[in-house]
């Protein structure tokens, strides 16, 4: 951190995974913090590490999806902190199959938790921020925001939505040059997660090779304390992102969707289930899902480079035809 004054921070969807992370790499610079989660359990045992770490943490159990939840949120954050200098909204759920096998009230939930809830955390943390003349909200997106998912219809809507919502505040908020709106987007990150989605596909959910390892994605967060930024892309080029949705943008969501079908069709059989859709999990926090091999690391970077090039070569090939 770039001074001794430890950064007051608050995290929803903090109980596991990428905010767990988060949390204790916040913590690891002394931070003082307020987690919050629907999940009281997974919460403590964050705090538990937090404290560990060297940082001050309280648990406020919240569910994002509750506007009223979310102000009393920030008022207890902002009561114990004394105001607030970063807000990560973290909280990030989905439910995978074909679109009109999933039931609505999945759909829904999704759009609820994803983009409504963040819209929560935003709209409580705002305010604050404009009374104290400055602030930093982060909304984690991920490469979902350009690159549309197949067999997650709900979960695409909700973070292409994120990215709009965060170009509109970032926009509303441009005379005040303390304030900033800063989007995370990673791609496939190893978290619970996947075990925590809805799945009505009926097969065992799994993750591609060389995923992340949720820390990386947690010192980029931790970064924007000190040097904010309106787009952070953690393992691809952000360039590469949008270069391949503004010129292709059907061109990944097809091939994504073709991978898929063929995956599900040699995978082995699960059952069916609403996951963590509309009740936390009773387990204790991880911010690992366990799908990472020390191997996957070189992998990792291979594939980072490789979209990266896609998507440059997808840019190149529209640009020829163009001038063909």
């Amino acid at each position: 951190m770039s001074d001794n004054i430890p950064k007051r921070v608050v995290i929803t969807g903090a109980s596991s995974g990428i905010g767990a992370a988060t949390a204790e790499a916040f913590a690891a610079t002394g931070a003082r913090l307020v987690l919050a989660a629907r999940g009281g359990e997974g919460l403590a045992d964050v705090v538990e590490r937090c404290r560990a770490a060297g940082g001050e943490a309280i648990a406020v159990p919240t569910d994002v999806t509750d506007a009223e939840a979310v102000q009393a949120l920030a008022a207890r954050a902002r009561e114990w902190l004394g105001g607030i200098d970063l807000w990560f909204s973290d909280v990030g759920i989905g439910a995978l199959g074909k679109f009109h096998e999933v039931p609505m009230a999945a759909h829904r939930q999704v759009i609820e938790a994803n983009l409504i809830g963040h819209m929560h955390d935003a709209h409580a943390a705002l305010p604050i921020f404009i009374a104290q003349g400055h602030g930093i909200f982060v909304n984690m997106i991920s490469v979902g925001g350009f690159l549309a998912t197949p067999f997650a219809a709900a979960y695409s809507a909700s973070k292409f939505g994120l990215r709009g919502l965060s170009q509109a505040l970032r926009a509303e908020v441009s005379l005040y040059p303390r304030i900033h709106i800063c989007d995370v987007y990673p791609t496939f990150v190893d978290t619970p997660g996947i075990e925590h989605a809805g799945n009505y596909v009926g097969k065992r959910l799994s993750v591609p090779p060389g995923v992340l390892n949720p820390r990386t994605v947690a010192k980029a967060v931790v970064r924007l304390a000190d040097r904010p930024r309106n787009t952070v892309a953690v393992g691809a080029p952000a360039l590469a992102l949008k270069l391949g949705q503004f010129l292709a943008p059907n061109l990944g969501a097809a091939m994504l969707n073709g991978f898929l079908n063929t995956y599900f069709a040699k995978t082995d059989p699960a059952p069916t289930t609403d996951g963590a859709l509309f009740a936390p999990g009773k387990e204790p926090s991880r911010v690992d899902g366990g799908f990472r091999r020390p191997e996957q690391r070189r992998v990792a970077g291979l594939a980072a480079a490789g979209v990266g090039l896609a998507g440059l070569a997808v840019a190149g090939a529209v640009l020829a035809r163009r001038r063909a």
